[in-house]
């Protein structure tokens, strides 16, 4: 229908005369394939470093980057006097000085504070009597590298260094302290109970909360939290024969379907016959309008449309 109605505007409605048509050559159209020449830039090591003065203290941090995309954080928290300026440049000694001792020999250094890259650049001069030490000793450690290079990035792009300092500063005791490796895990899913995995015993998600309505009777095994999480659960849903039902607010009842049911029903709305193709929000209230309901249905239905 869509594209019938295209061709009806473009029958009633003719171009021009002056109508000029599009240059259908590309340059490089004749192009087959291109070959990716792997650079020595692939052995560079990156360096992230910031500092963080705030009412708690001082915190330094600095991250180096392996080519394989390997982290190495490290933070400390300084209990001397110092600026916003001194302070970057700690942070940035500080992560030099741990290359070094991991016998890098080219690297990255990159940073938000504009004044340290353009003095480690030689761009500007630096007349702060307090920062000429810092710079020497930039300049000094620097010679030690095969081949270094500083680069201004901004400053949404240095958020995870700058969580070290911040996080750093707010020690409140002195002494060193040895943290384990953050690990920063990715989540696709909420934390509560409602999202189960898809029937890994071979039984519908609604099993045990059907037997319950049926005979009164629990899983083996279960606990006290878990016939208790049972009895809450089964309050909201209503038994007819062998069909569970799902009572809503409005005292509607939705037919509870299993993993292989919900497969085919996403793909019938999803791009059935009128082909919607909505998100996966309107995916999920959609289904539910058409009187279904499984307990994972709108995670289920972002990753379907995803």
């Amino acid at each position: 229908m869509k594209a019938q109605a295209l061709e009806d505007h473009l029958a009633e409605n003719p171009v021009d005369d002056d109508y000029k048509p599009l240059r259908t050559y590309f340059p490089d159209e004749e192009i087959n394939s291109i070959e990716e020449l792997v650079s020595d830039d692939s052995r560079v090591w990156k360096m992230y470093f910031d500092g963080d003065v705030n009412i708690r203290g001082v915190g330094i941090g600095a991250i180096l980057i392996s080519p394989i995309r390997k982290h190495y954080p490290s933070m400390a928290r300084l209990y001397f006097f110092c600026t916003n300026n001194t302070s970057e440049y700690e942070a940035c000694i500080m992560g030099l000085k741990t290359t070094l001792d991991l016998d890098v020999q080219k690297l990255l250094v990159m940073g938000d504070f504009d004044l340290l890259i353009r003095q480690a650049q030689n761009e500007w001069e630096t007349r702060d009597i307090k920062l000429i030490p810092y710079r020497q000793h930039v300049q000094d450690l620097s010679k030690r590298f095969k081949s270094i290079e500083f680069r201004y990035i901004p400053r949404f792009h240095n958020e995870l260094v700058d969580a070290l300092a911040t996080l750093a500063s707010m020690f409140p005791y002195p002494g060193n302290t040895y943290i384990d490796p953050l690990e920063i895990q990715v989540r696709n899913q909420h934390g509560y109970c409602n999202t189960i995995e898809i029937e890994p015993d071979g039984e519908p998600w609604y099993h045990d909360i059907q037997q319950f309505l049926k005979t009164r009777e629990y899983p083996e095994n279960a606990k006290g939290d878990q016939k208790r999480t049972i009895r809450r659960l089964a309050s909201g849903f209503f038994l007819n024969g062998e069909i569970l039902y799902k009572r809503t607010a409005n005292l509607n009842l939705l037919r509870c379907i299993d993993a292989t049911e919900a497969e085919r029903i996403m793909s019938e709305v999803h791009s059935g016959v009128c082909r919607p193709h909505m998100n996966g929000y309107g995916l999920a209230k959609k289904i539910l309008r058409a009187g279904y309901y499984w307990l994972t249905m709108e995670r289920d239905c972002f990753r379907f449309v995803r």
